[in-house]
């Protein structure tokens, strides 16, 4: 067995890069800021970041290997892009009725402070409420479904009319995003939404940065893809046709029957849309106990990635799926600073090992 290969990551650069990243609004459909935030820092480390002309990112790194591979290139791939809402309709008492992007509980945003991001370039304070918001008015409020229908967002400024909400800029299709609410603790847990998934880019940064900073090269040559619809179902549907296996690194769900934990790296055998590559999980597998990164094999009946969409989007390729735990996905969640660097581990030790 070859001596351990895990490479000297700077936890600091990640869990850094990550606040930035959490700060950058980013729902689906809305990632111009963020892929900036994403060029301009690839560029720093010395590396050139290409944009698809759907607004996906790549970087291709290439290998030790001198002259095209056989064995073609690996992809690896996380998303920018997180859940959030549009103006879906401007209420006559100015209230301002939404509808989601993405999937997620509507009693997980409840209560929640968001921006609603004009065409003009505004930023518009808000909060989202039922539309019976106090239990002192209103008797059944409590009972209140919590759907689409009963939800509004309650504007920070002086509005009781619908033409006193146009006259601030706001239209239907406006992006709304929500308050990451991001506090990273001293004993390493880190809670905030949209972990799902750029605690995952911060995990390929943060490979990047070591890459750059050591002087090293993987094996072969490998393209990371950064993508901007994974929560719509369609982020990685088109991948590079020189990829011959893909690993999506996405969050690992955590709950019910499944295994990881908040430190680990949760190493997907299966999801919605069926087993992942079954020679990729088990080089995963030999590799995380090979470097003794804390992982755990789970199955993921309710959950989509971004190889899923590159396979349905028709692919021919080999794909495998990881990511660091987070617990309450897609409500208010929370990871550890040992998962995000776990993670840039062991797709070193993958990028390494070719």
């Amino acid at each position: 067995m070859s001596a351990p290969l895990l490479p000297k990551l700077d936890r600091d650069y990640m869990i850094g890069f990550l606040q930035q990243l959490l700060q950058t609004p980013s729902p689906s459909g809305f990632c111009m800021a963020i892929m900036d935030l994403l060029c301009g820092e690839a560029a720093r480390l010395g590396y050139h970041m290409e944009l698809t002309p759907k607004g996906n990112g790549i970087v291709a790194i290439p290998g030790e290997a001198a002259g095209p591979s056989n064995k073609g290139v690996l992809g690896i791939s996380a998303h920018v892009d997180t859940l959030g809402a549009m103006v879906r309709a401007i209420k006559g008492n100015g209230m301002i009725r939404f509808t989601p992007v993405g999937g997620y509980a509507m009693q997980s945003v409840e209560g929640e402070y968001c921006l609603v991001h004009t065409r003009a370039g505004r930023q518009i304070e808000g909060t989202v409420l039922s539309i019976k918001p106090s239990v002192h008015v209103y008797p059944d409020a409590r009972e209140l479904k919590r759907e689409e229908a009963n939800m509004e967002i309650r504007l920070d400024e002086a509005v009781t009319s619908k033409a006193d909400v146009e006259e601030l800029g706001i239209a239907v299709g406006d992006f709304i995003s929500w308050d990451p609410r991001t506090r990273v603790l001293s004993k390493g847990w880190i809670k905030s939404r949209h972990l799902d998934d750029k605690a995952s880019v911060a995990a390929l940064f943060g490979v990047l940065e070591w890459l750059a900073r050591e002087g090293r090269k993987p094996a072969g040559a490998v393209k990371l893809i950064f993508s901007t619809y994974e929560e719509v179902g369609h982020g990685a549907a088109y991948i590079p046709p020189d990829v011959t296996e893909l690993i999506a690194v996405d969050m690992g769900a955590l709950g019910d029957d499944l295994s990881a934990t908040e430190r680990d790296v949760s190493i997907c055998a299966k999801d919605s849309s069926g087993p992942y590559d079954y020679r990729m999980t088990g080089k995963l597998i030999e590799l995380a106990k090979r470097e003794s990164i804390p992982f755990a094999i789970d199955i993921y009946p309710q959950y989509g990635s971004d190889a899923s969409a590159a396979l349905r989007g028709g692919s021919n390729i080999r794909a495998a799926l990881i990511g660091p735990g987070v617990h309450a996905s897609h409500g208010m969640e929370r990871t550890h600073t040992d998962a995000v660097v776990n993670t840039a581990a062991l797709i070193a030790a993958y990028m390494m090992n070719i």
